[in-house]
């Protein structure tokens, strides 16, 4: 314990709220809450015979803490679960990448809202539907919204109908040809048939095409019908699993492969469907508290809240209590029960997400194994067909990248134990070749500066070169005399063959066909290629959307920067309103509308054309 830490332990408030725990460089290690804070906190820097290995390993780690009072338990519960979602801390229980899951985004804000696939949720008015786990059923979810409904895709309006409205999946709002009240019932049937609502969605369909029908609008009440009939038809295929209501069934399970959570979605008494999500910083943490943790987690974000929650096994009467206040207040009104069943159909559909929970983790399991197979084993492989000493358990691969001598790039991908590092992945902007292509200088420069005075115990266990002998020899000269590195081994791989030269020899080493040292080092070639190839896509792009911008009056060097990192390509810029335009960072609304007046130029031009 640091000095400053036993003092801040004289200090401690006994109020509710949140403590967050620090390491000696300032990163948040793990974050928590307490009913009274003093009490919770000094817990950690008593006797450690009752604390578990992860709990003394992070006391053994903090140098700091703070605390941040909250009136009351409901207030540092959703506190605790937005700092965890935003800082991620090291100990921590927490779901798995959560924030690479897809959203569902309805533009309710807009007059003529849109529906798409986001992955990122703002506090700009729309609704939010997720998080998806799988995005293959989601876009298919998104294919099947969008033959029910003929919603517009644009971001902005086009002044006449396009290719959509005429194969008629788009009823044209940006000309006029369907009433702003028509749309929205459009739009508010697609968020009652987004929260699983089917019946509602049928019982309104319904009343909209009898309308129709009755006011002789007979191609509304014709294209009612057939939504009508296809959302019948989905609504078929979904089972009956309770008998009414709308609930959340949680199943958990853990394995070697980790803890796996299952949640079936239950709307009007039909399973509409579920996502599964792997837990991180649990293997030593009993049910309860991984379940809470979840809990607290997961309807942090989540879009929509039933009014049961069934689980799998009870939590602290404490905290279920917190939770279910939590819960209720997310939801709007109404109460939000979280229960644990013991016998009955709710009791059996929490059975059925354990069960598929356990199943996802022994596919996992499986997947693991063969994953070793082509990773490990194939690094074994190659390190006896190479004749290294040792395994390469790392590998560093380079790539060049060109224009015709513009833009030139190096990459650098990283493999440990067979398996991408894309953490350490480098990208190099050449600097002594500008203007002419000369890839043996090139890959000298990289080498140079990733090598050159590198310690010995940082070098990787092999240096892969995309090239044949030139590439490799120039590689060599930097790596070997340099940089002073005499023992890594350094190989170059040939495109044209997949032939593998060696230091040395003047015949290269043919990998068999079919052996997963070839596929491997094959991988490792494509990924630094791909690496490069992007980056030298996205230099290229932003030195064509400079010289585009360059041609308009009164965009300087320091408005095209902004207009550029803002946007981030060229036409997002050309779809851009004027509002949008003058939002960006040292524009204002006189160089917006130049902007917005030059593409609208160059788009009637092309017209005339």
């Amino acid at each position: 314990m640091t000095d400053l830490v036993a003092e801040k332990l004289k200090l401690l408030p006994d109020s509710p709220g949140v403590y967050i725990m620090k390491d000696d460089h300032g990163k948040i290690i793990y974050v928590g809450k307490a009913i009274v804070l003093k009490n919770r906190v000094r817990q950690y820097f008593q006797s450690s015979r009752n604390h578990t290995p992860k709990v003394r390993a992070m006391v053994s780690h903090i140098a700091d803490f703070e605390t941040i009072m909250t009136a009351n338990e409901v207030e540092s519960l959703i506190l605790e679960a937005n700092l965890i979602k935003k800082h991620r801390p090291r100990y921590n229980i927490r779901l798995k990448d959560d924030k690479s899951y897809p959203y569902v985004k309805v533009t309710v804000q807009e007059d003529f809202p849109r529906v798409f696939i986001t992955r990122r949720v703002l506090r700009d008015g729309a609704r939010y539907f997720g998080p998806y786990t799988n995005v293959t059923a989601l876009r298919d979810s998104l294919k099947l919204l969008r033959r029910l409904f003929p919603l517009r895709t644009c971001r902005t309006m086009p002044e006449r109908p396009c290719l959509e409205y005429h194969i008629k999946r788009c009823l044209a709002p940006c000309v006029g040809k369907v009433e702003a009240e028509d749309y929205r019932a459009m739009i508010r049937a697609v968020l009652l048939f987004l929260e699983g609502r089917t019946d509602d969605v049928e019982r309104e369909l319904e009343q909209r095409m009898n309308a129709a029908a009755e006011a002789y609008h007979f191609e509304t009440a014709a294209r009612l019908r057939d939504q009508l009939s296809a959302v019948r038809t989905a609504a078929e295929r979904q089972n009956i699993v309770t008998g009414a209501g709308d609930q959340d069934a949680v199943g958990m399970a853990r394995s070697a492969a980790g803890v796996c959570v299952q949640i079936f979605f239950i709307r009007g008494g039909k399973m509409i469907g579920r996502e599964h999500f792997l837990l991180r910083g649990s293997e030593e943490e009993s049910d309860a508290d991984i379940l809470r943790a979840f809990l607290e987690q997961y309807y942090n974000q989540a879009t929509f809240v039933p009014r049961e929650v069934l689980l799998p096994c009870a939590i602290d009467a404490a905290a279920q209590a917190t939770i279910e206040a939590w819960l209720a207040a997310r939801k709007g009104g109404g109460k939000v029960a979280l229960l644990t069943p013991q016998r009955g159909t709710k009791h059996d559909i929490v059975q059925m997400a354990t069960g598929n929970a356990a199943k996802f983790l022994a596919d996992e399991e499986t997947r693991r194994s063969l994953l070793d197979e082509q990773t490990l084993g194939a690094v074994e492989e190659l390190g006896r067909y190479l004749g290294l000493k040792h395994p390469p358990r790392r590998m560093e691969c380079f790539d060049i990248s060109h224009n015709q001598g513009q833009e030139t790039v190096a990459s650098m991908v990283v493999f440990e134990d067979g398996a991408p590092k894309k953490s350490d992945y480098r990208r190099f902007k050449i600097r002594s070749t500008e203007g002419k292509p000369d890839d043996f200088l090139s890959m000298r420069e990289v080498t140079t500066r990733r090598y050159v005075g590198l310690p010995e115990e940082e070098l990787p266990d092999l240096i892969i070169i995309d090239g044949g002998k030139g590439q490799l020899s120039s590689a060599l000269e930097i790596i070997r005399h340099a940089a002073g590195h005499k023992d890594v081994p350094v190989v170059g791989l040939a495109k044209q063959f997949e032939l593998v030269f060696t230091e040395g020899n003047s015949e290269p080493v043919e990998l068999p066909r079919r052996s997963q040292a070839l596929y491997l080092i094959q991988r490792i070639r494509d990924e630094a290629h791909r690496f490069a190839i992007t980056f030298h896509r996205k230099l290229r792009g932003k030195r064509n959307l400079v010289s585009v911008l360059d041609h308009i009056v009164g965009i300087g060097p320091k408005r095209r920067q902004s207009l550029r990192t803002h946007f981030g390509s060229l036409e997002k810029i050309k779809e851009a309103t004027v509002e949008e335009l003058a939002a960006a960072p040292g524009m204002n609304r006189t160089s917006a509308e130049a902007v917005r007046h030059f593409f609208d130029a160059q788009q009637e031009l092309r017209g005339k054309q």
